[in-house]
């Protein structure tokens, strides 16, 4: 894996560009993560670093009128918080992992992409430097059910808890000492 620096990272979250998936990182301010994460779905919130952040929402119309666009569930008290934090479940390393390279794929499915152990080994070295942002003792969050721990992200991902104006939003959070980070995808059927 390459050492992560400004240019791997911009590599790395690149793989979401052709998706509807909004990847960036914020400091982590408050002892509660989830606050942290009101900040990150704020559509004008750069990278803590000043890194490449992933939002194909930057300048959509609907930014203009709300810049939480396209989330609904926003974590931005307490109460919020806390409600939020129901719909995520935390998730190993491991399993990120694997979630962060499903997150790249067309309809968030690895099973349906044709040749994806050709891509396999560079799409989890891509996902494999997202991770090296957030040491060993981080810890990470999926809103795709109860059983987010036990799941296998390279099979079909079958349900998720939304928190956006989609119907579909299969997302991760990743929480350092110092950072929160985000990879969110959407589809709307």
């Amino acid at each position: 894996m390459r050492e992560l620096d400004e240019r791997s990272w911009a590599e790395a979250i690149g793989m979401y560009e052709r998706r509807h998936t909004i990847a960036k990182v914020t400091a982590r301010k408050h002892a509660d993560w989830a606050l942290d994460v009101y900040t990150l779905m704020r559509g004008d919130t750069p990278d803590v670093r000043g890194w490449r952040v992933n939002d194909p929402y930057v300048e959509e119309p609907e930014r203009r009128d709300d810049p939480f666009h396209p989330f609904t569930v926003l974590p931005s008290n307490h109460a919020k918080a806390d409600e939020f934090r129901l719909r995520l479940f935390e998730i190993p390393r491991a399993s990120a992992k694997r979630l962060l390279v499903a997150l790249s794929t067309p309809w968030i499915d690895v099973e349906r992409v044709p040749d994806f152990e050709e891509s396999r080994a560079r799409l989890e070295e891509k996902a494999d430097t997202v991770l090296s942002r957030f040491p060993e003792s981080s810890r990470f969050y999926a809103n795709t059910g109860r059983k987010s721990a036990d799941l296998d992200y390279y099979k079909r991902i079958t349900s998720c808890t939304e928190v956006s104006v989609y119907t579909w939003d299969p997302g991760l959070v990743l929480v350092s000492e110092t950072e929160v980070g985000m990879v969110w995808s959407f589809i709307a059927w």
